[in-house]
């Protein structure tokens, strides 16, 4: 691989590479790197560089390797940006194992598996992502000292040689090596095969990636791979060298620049016009921003337009969670979720432009039918889980599922609107969030742990989902309701769980342990599945009823227990008083 620097981009490397068959018949190492062209790419994906070795012992240990890097780097750049590296990367490699590891056990012959090991680096903004399993390595020369970053994942055995004990497609599942490190301009990652590493002694392999030797950068991953051979290596001899020339500044999102450049339109009225569009309706008008209905005036189309308050034009950390916003929107195609579109790119105004949802919200729904039936409230839980796997699959928690994000079109489908709590996960590599940040979202529909340290999870939506669901059959909260959004008083709840037959007695009591369960304020003990809810709220979960008898009577039934409690109390009280008056 020649010596290539790239450039016209904020993360910018240069790198080069080598490969040789040395004294076997074929070449069964694989090197590969990627440098996207297009900058939107660049920043959402990075760049990735790989090395593989196939085992030899395989007749297809070439093609196990080749495959393994050519895939990996192809079906990367297809996942979504939404997406963040490691499950991502996880994803590829889970499905890679389960290919590779099939094709060899076709035969039956585990000798001829393919199997190969396996070692990336992904530079993305200033972080390096490396996963790794096998032995091939992967080295940092930084300020002059040199270290291995990866582990071999092999055993000596009696004879003293070493032997795999982890590679792609040796097992059904298999275990990847995963590991960041913030990027320091002047980085240099060098990866290797066995057969250079196992011939050349760290301090020689130091030798060599130190700038201070005289030798060209194109020449430097040749001259490596020589040095190999020259001490014995009988095996192919293969090692990628990248420099890291320049770093983007942090949280920098080509998105957000071109959003921050443009300014806030003033508030509207009907009839006023902004680009393409015009004002039909003044839908909300608030403090942090304005909401109207507007209709493109070449095709009709009714759209939401939602800008921003002019009191926050100076104020760039809303300014960029607005555009986060607008970008999470256009990540997820659905028709369970609203759709977000472009805005002209010549606008000179800070605005996002939403689909126009005929129907009403869940909120109007459940004031509609204050004692609904099981079977209409199962529907409608049922349709916006599925919605809420449309964020799980893009890698995102909504964080702010309640009543009023939820809209019922006139066809009767689900559709989960706003996006401003959402959290993605490549978004959130590139733009960690404030060690202050505050929790978004309605703190009566509000999991526990996201109110208690900021951290929501798929498992967080579920409480929130299932909150609803009890809501919608009681016309109550499960826990108890939080004045307004007071923080601080929300962390100090007690979550004490108001069992269903509170409310109404008609709902069988089955229902009401799924419900204990998905809204449990430990998200360990909540279903670990969206499925599994949806599942129990059709069928009797067994498990679940056996635990229930299980349980002390104050779990099972708390007003009956304090009950027989205050009954036994008087007694006592009672027998005490006749004994006092008997022995006056």
């Amino acid at each position: 691989m020649p010596f290539r620097i790239q450039k016209q981009s904020r993360l910018t490397i240069a790198h080069t590479g080598q490969s040789l068959k040395g004294e076997r018949n074929q070449n069964q190492d694989a090197i590969l790197v990627k440098v996207p062209e297009q900058q939107e790419t660049l920043t959402h994906k990075g760049i990735v560089a790989c090395i593989a070795d196939g085992v030899s012992c395989s007749e297809h240990s070439q093609k196990a390797s080749h495959t393994a890097v050519v895939q990996f780097i192809n079906d990367y750049y297809a996942t979504p940006n939404s997406w963040s590296t490691k499950h991502a990367a996880s994803q590829i490699l889970t499905s890679l194992n389960h290919w590779l590891y099939a094709q060899g056990t076709k035969n039956g012959l585990s000798h001829n598996a393919l199997v190969t090991t396996f070692s990336c680096i992904i530079l993305k903004s200033n972080t390096a992502h490396l996963f790794h399993v096998g032995d091939t390595r992967i080295h940092l020369l930084r300020k002059g000292k040199f270290r291995q970053l990866t582990t071999d994942h092999q055993r000596i055995n009696f004879g003293k040689n070493a032997y795999l004990t982890r590679a792609l497609g040796m097992d059904r599942n298999v275990e990847v090596d995963y590991q960041t490190l913030s990027l320091q301009k002047g980085d240099r990652f060098l990866l290797t095969s066995d057969g250079v590493h196992d011939f050349i002694d760290v301090s020689t392999l130091s030798q060599f990636a130190n700038p201070s030797l005289n030798i060209s950068h194109g020449d430097r991953c040749l001259a490596i791979c020589h040095q190999a051979l020259k001490n014995g290596s009988q095996d192919n001899v293969s090692c990628l060298l990248l420099d890291v020339i320049h770093l983007p500044p942090h949280s920098a999102l080509e998105h957000q620049e071109r959003i921050l450049a443009r300014i806030i339109p003033p508030a509207m009225k009907v009839g006023n016009q902004i680009d393409n569009l015009r004002i039909d309706n003044v839908l909300y008008e608030g403090t942090r921003s304005h909401v109207y209905l507007v209709r493109e005036q070449n095709t009709g189309k009714k759209m939401i337009l939602k800008a921003p308050s002019l009191q926050y034009s100076e104020d760039r950390e809303y300014l960029t969670h607005f555009s986060n916003e607008g970008w999470i929107g256009t990540q997820i195609n659905s028709d369970r979720v609203m759709k977000v579109y472009p805005t002209p790119s010549e606008s000179k105004f800070i605005y996002q432009l939403y689909e126009y949802i005929e129907g009403s919200t869940l909120r109007q729904w459940m004031y509609d039918h204050p004692n609904p039936d099981l079977q209409s409230v199962r529907v409608i839980i049922d349709s916006l889980i599925k919605a809420l796997r449309v964020f799980q699959r893009a890698d995102m928690v909504h964080r702010d599922i309640k009543p009023e994000n939820v809209m019922i079109t006139h066809s009767g489908e689900i559709k989960i609107i706003d996006f401003g709590a959402v959290q993605a996960a490549g978004l959130e590599e590139l733009q960690p969030k404030s060690v202050n940040e505050i929790p978004l979202g309605a703190v009566n529909y509000t999991a526990p742990e996201y109110i208690q340290t900021g951290n929501a999870t798929t498992s967080s939506d579920l409480f929130s989902v299932a909150v609803i669901c009890y809501e919608m059959l009681t016309g109550q909260l499960p826990y108890r309701q939080v004045i307004g959004q007071n923080l601080q008083s929300a962390r100090h709840t007690k979550w004490q769980y108001r069992p269903v037959n509170q409310f109404r007695s008609d709902i069988p009591h089955w229902i009401d342990l799924t419900l204990r369960k998905a809204t449990h304020y430990l998200p360990q003990r909540r279903y670990p599945a969206l499925s599994e809810f949806v599942a129990d709220l059709y069928t009797p979960n067994q498990s679940l009823q056996y635990e229930a008898k299980k349980s002390p009577l104050i779990q099972r039934h708390p007003m009956l227990f304090w009950k027989f409690t205050t009954l036994l109390i008087t007694v006592i009280a009672v027998l005490e008083l006749m004994y006092i008056v008997n022995t006056l």
